[in-house]
């Protein structure tokens, strides 16, 4: 009688060893290049969000009976949020609430703004070190994040000059 053994041979598992090595590494640096573009993104929807949100705020600043086409600027760093008024920045204590009602993840994010006729027209925002997006979008991409990494003031500009020439 014949026995007969069952189980893979050396060589036929090095074969799928290799295969596999294969596709990982084809497939590994495509899977990093979506998830950069999955944060710039995230970054840039987080920037329309916020503008949304500041707009609204301006909005609300506007029913109070109080004049918010003077506002140029709303920004908040690290805790602080400030309000700027013809070139005066003031405490922004119940801006950054007003905003917060409408964005709730703004309290761990910096973010700068240029209002024009009580209309926020651009927006930057870091989501982290690495990652800024804007509103309007299509200035920070997946070519050109790492210039904006921790540069809201820059991408600001950028999305500024890009709003105002449109």
């Amino acid at each position: 009688m014949k026995t007969t053994k069952k189980g893979f041979t050396l060589i036929e598992l090095i074969v799928v060893i290799a295969i596999i090595g294969v596709l990982a590494a084809i497939l590994i640096p495509s899977m990093l290049g979506y998830v950069k573009k999955s944060k710039v993104s995230s970054a840039n929807s987080a920037a329309n969000s916020l503008q949304k949100a500041i707009n609204t705020c301006l909005v609300e600043i506007d029913e109070e009976s109080q004049n918010s086409s003077d506002v140029t600027g709303i920004s908040h760093a690290a805790g602080d949020t400030s309000v700027t008024v013809d070139g005066i920045t003031y405490d922004g204590d119940a801006a950054y609430i007003k905003i917060h009602n409408y964005m709730e993840k703004i309290q761990t994010r910096e973010f700068n703004s240029v209002c024009d006729g009580g209309v926020c027209i651009a927006a930057a925002i870091a989501i982290d070190s690495k990652y800024t997006g804007t509103a309007p979008g299509g200035i920070v991409t997946v070519d050109n994040y790492q210039t904006y990494s921790n540069a809201v003031d820059d991408a600001l500009a950028a999305a500024e000059a890009k709003a105002r020439e449109s």
